[in-house]
């Protein structure tokens, strides 16, 4: 398959709307990562997407919408909370989980009776959506398992041959995958931590609690209740290990390991200004923000560099604190150190 790389442009926006339309495939940027949308009323397109990844069939894809009040041609039983977190935090790098109805496949929602929907920030995004004339469903433009692409060249790499177009819209702001809060049960349940921070969901909805599977590995044979929940996710080629903790004593448990390791290619993921011999170093942020923007490049780039290890160093600093060590652990494959 020849994948078209294009521009965003209206005419190009339009051309990628019509394969969308058409039951094809297009990676496009979003505030948080690019993703790999597909008409998501077309069961046999939400095919293609699972294929082009090589993604388990059992992850659900989440629902983008250009404008909010394409909600309820999605979802039924929509609580006022649920309404007041749309409000909050739509568009935006916000995903909620509701009652889904009829219109949406099975091949989409991966079975299950509920729809992830999302109405992303990114001006291209939208209009892109606009363009198709369907709400598009749309997972991370990556091959499954690997660090979720922030530039288009990361989808180009990826996805060349697997997929009808690429939208190049630049590098994504937020660095990493949307917040998930389910609504469709009594409480509202934060499944997965990013743009929006667990403290600021709990101003809009104080009885919202943590899934135990945010900093866990779902058990063997359970379902995942939305993307980026499975035991190893994110990964680079490069065997990660997460060292967390005061950064002092970090940077001497790094040190320790980095001498364990030294017939080895080792790289090491910082937010701080700790020095390491012998290691391929990138600087990843000194905020957790900052951190979340960066991190799946950096991963991403220590393979180009070919580390065959990478110790990343996790403080926690900020509200993006949560989200950061989410990807950590799911990249590490839940190997962590802490000092």
């Amino acid at each position: 398959m020849e994948t078209r790389i294009l521009g965003t442009d209206d005419r190009r926006i339009t051309e990628a709307g019509e394969i969308l339309a058409s039951g094809g495939l297009v990676a496009f940027p979003t505030e948080t990562v690019y993703g790999l949308g597909a008409d998501a009323y077309n069961a046999d397109a939400a095919a293609r997407i699972y294929l082009a990844k090589g993604r388990p069939s059992d992850n659900p894809l989440i629902v983008h919408i250009s404008e909010i009040s394409e909600i309820d041609a999605l979802a039924e039983d929509i609580s006022d909370t649920a309404r007041e977190l749309i409000s909050a935090f739509m568009p935006g790098p916000f995903t909620i989980i509701l009652k889904k109805n009829r219109n949406i496949p099975d091949a989409v929602t991966a079975g299950m009776d509920t729809v992830a929907i999302r109405c992303p920030a990114h001006p291209v995004a939208r209009r892109l959506i606009k363009a198709s004339g369907v709400p598009v469903a749309a997972p991370s433009a990556n091959l499954s398992g690997k660090p979720s692409p922030t530039t288009a060249a990361h989808v180009i790499a990826d996805m060349t041959g697997r997929i009808d177009a690429i939208i190049d819209g630049g590098a994504c702001d937020v660095g990493v995958e949307s917040t998930i809060v389910s609504c469709a049960g009594e409480h509202p349940v934060l499944l997965r931590p990013g743009g929006v921070t667990f403290d600021e969901i709990c101003e809009i909805a104080p009885d919202a609690i943590l899934d135990k599977n945010v900093l866990n590995s779902i058990g063997e044979g359970e379902q995942p209740l939305c993307p980026g929940m499975k035991y190893k996710h994110y990964s680079p080629d490069a065997e990660v290990t997460v060292v967390e903790g005061g950064l002092l004593a970090v940077k001497a448990k790094i040190d320790e390991l980095l001498y364990e390791n030294r017939d080895r290619v080792c790289g090491v993921l910082t937010m701080s200004d700790n020095a390491y011999d012998s290691a391929i170093l990138l600087h990843g942020g000194d905020s957790n923000r900052e951190y979340a923007k960066n991190l799946f490049s950096s991963l991403r780039e220590f393979d180009r560099l070919g580390a065959e290890v990478v110790f990343a160093e996790f403080e926690a600093r900020d509200g993006y604190a949560l989200a950061v060590r989410n990807r950590l652990y799911k990249a590490a494959a839940q190997k962590v150190i802490r000092v």
